[in-house]
């Protein structure tokens, strides 16, 4: 009798073990699956840009400087991206691509800005419509960065709580890191003048 007691005893904790990993392997699949949809709106970006490059290049023929650079932040944020989509729990890759992100975004703040003082451009229907889809692309992005964060964070809290700690430590499940891409910019409060 005491063996059957020790035995449901010990099947039930088994489960409640394994039902702790498997609940930490679905959350962490969760948020690689969250980064695979910012890797998809990435890419679209990425393809956007030089699209937009080269429409630019009949108007801004003086303006090289800026264009290379633009295409020179697309490059180094595609690499980036690249190297965390192999691997979204590595938190320096994920720092890098916020950083080149962040490279990215001042580069084509820089270029779109420059382009407001070419009025044939802007009246350009190929440049428009690649703006908006631009445009649409970076909300989308936003959005899906969103959706990875959230994702994230149910899974670090579901590896830091008791007693799912335990099994996070005995199984590797190691911190995921957020996506964070900040620029001086969003942090600073709005300027109202009237």
């Amino acid at each position: 009798m005491e063996f059957l007691i020790f035995l449901a005893v010990l099947v039930a904790l088994v489960a409640f073990v394994v039902s702790l990993y498997n609940r930490l392997v679905s959350a962490r699949n969760r948020f690689k699956n969250a980064f695979a949809q910012i890797d998809v709106q990435l890419k679209r970006r990425y393809d956007l840009i030089p699209n937009l490059v080269e429409t630019a290049k009949a108007y801004m023929k003086h303006e090289r400087e800026t264009l290379d650079a633009v295409i020179r932040a697309r490059n180094t944020a595609a690499q980036a991206e690249k190297q965390v989509a192999g691997d979204p729990t590595d938190a320096a890759a994920m720092q890098a691509l916020a950083g080149a992100e962040r490279g990215l975004t001042g580069a084509l703040t820089r270029f779109f800005a420059l382009s407001e003082s070419y009025p044939d451009l802007k009246a350009d229907a190929n440049m428009r419509q690649l703006s908006e889809e631009l445009t649409s692309t970076e909300n989308r992005v936003a959005f899906s960065r969103q959706g990875y964060n959230d994702a994230v964070t149910s899974y670090n809290i579901a590896r830091e709580t008791f007693p799912s700690s335990l099994i996070a430590g005995m199984f590797n499940f190691t911190e995921a890191p957020l996506l964070v891409i900040e620029t001086e910019a969003e942090r600073e409060a709005p300027r109202v003048s009237f």
